[in-house]
């Protein structure tokens, strides 16, 4: 028993080389002799963490491996790419996008950039101001900043030169006194065919540079009144432009005279007898067929007199008779009747019909002289 302890203690003093052991004594050379026979634990070394965690992976790894051969199994999904977040308006360096209002560098810190709401918008190295489309650009100008600088839009506009069609310069009303500075640019918007809009509020020019961006590609139509091309509805639109008259008695009217041109001819007698034709409509509609299509002027005419004033004898005074004379209004004698609604349309319908009248004489004669001439043509060559 005495050799193994011996041997065990030898074995603890002797390390392992490239470990560092801490020496334990043991329980005989602190008690000496007398202590118990009973064999000291072995000590416990344990592993580097690097080899116990592959240990322990390649276990688990092993143990579960057969799972990825099943139908439940699939790979994890891809690790997501990190991306910085980009600001809401893109920099000039990056491609403009076409339904974008390119801005210019100049309106960096101007408060209108802010209103832009429902339009996109982007800075880049562009001429005007707000490019709004191909072929309409828009130039700003604060009446304040146009009193501290009054040559300051003259030289933007000629910078612009023919590039675009459609040229705004959109004027920001921040001033009281107002007259002489809008006068001043509206005269140097028409000596330049451009288009001038007055704001007197940010968000009503912000507002101006949306509506122009929307409607770049939409035709004039949608802002042109829709007119339908029946008969109905064009008599609807003509009458119901007289106060008072509404679309149901527009039907009575139609119902009754059969055309707009008895409804003019009618007396007020039979216009009264249409039920739902009360005695206001009926005198309103008989004064507006009925009414002097030009009104008279109360004013006097005053007639130049015919003898100048170097036909006089030279040296005779000039008497307060021959001055009476001169002024007393000499009556007209080719004085006409006044024409009313009815007798102009009339009169503007014959000379329609006569115009088409001669339009088809025109072109029957010379149809006419095309056949006598190949007439003639084919004589000369049979003979």
């Amino acid at each position: 028993m005495d050799g193994q302890r011996d041997e065990e203690q030898q074995g603890r003093r002797q390390p392992e080389p490239g470990k560092n052991i801490i020496k334990i004594p043991s329980y005989q050379e602190v008690f000496g002799s007398g202590a118990s026979s009973s064999p000291a634990p072995p000590s416990y070394n344990p592993p580097p963490p690097s080899a116990a965690t592959a240990s322990s992976s390649s276990s688990f790894s092993q143990a579960f491996s057969f799972l990825k051969s099943t139908e439940f199994y699939s790979p994890p999904p891809p690790p997501p790419q990190a991306t910085t977040p980009r600001p809401p308006h893109a920099s000039s360096s990056a491609p403009a996008p076409k339904n974008a209002i390119l801005v210019s560098h100049r309106q960096k810190g101007n408060p209108l950039l802010k209103h832009i709401r429902n339009a996109r918008w982007t800075f880049a190295d562009v001429v005007p101001d707000y490019v709004l489309g191909q072929s309409s650009c828009a130039l700003y100008l604060s009446v304040r900043y146009h009193l501290l600088h009054p040559d300051y839009l003259y030289y933007r506009i000629r910078e612009l030169q023919k590039n675009f069609k459609l040229r705004v310069i959109l004027c920001h009303i921040d001033v009281e006194d107002v007259v002489k500075p809008l006068h001043e640019v509206t005269r140097t918007a028409i000596l330049h065919d451009c288009t001038l809009l007055c704001g007197w509020s940010l968000e009503e020019c912000g507002r101006y540079l949306e509506t122009i961006k929307v409607y770049e590609n939409k035709s004039a139509d949608s802002i042109r009144e829709h007119m339908d091309n029946d008969y109905l509805s064009r008599l609807t639109h003509a009458l119901t432009s007289i106060r008072h008259v509404n679309k149901t008695d527009v039907v009575t009217l139609g119902s009754n005279f059969g055309s707009l041109s008895q409804v003019m001819n009618a007396s007020m007698e039979e216009l009264a007898r249409c039920p739902g034709i009360g005695e206001r409509k009926v005198k309103r509609l008989h004064d507006t067929f009925h009414e002097p299509f030009k009104r008279a002027s109360s004013r006097p005419n005053i007639v130049v007199p015919d003898t100048p004033d170097r036909e006089r004898t030279p040296g005779r005074p000039l008497s307060t008779n021959d001055g009476a004379q001169d002024a007393v209004e000499k009556p007209d004698a080719s004085v006409k009747k006044s024409s009313n609604v009815r007798s102009a349309l009339t009169e503007a319908f014959a000379k329609y019909s006569e115009k088409i009248r001669s339009q088809n004489r025109d072109s029957t004669s010379v149809a006419d002289q095309g056949t006598s001439s190949s007439t003639v043509g084919d004589e000369k060559n049979n003979n």
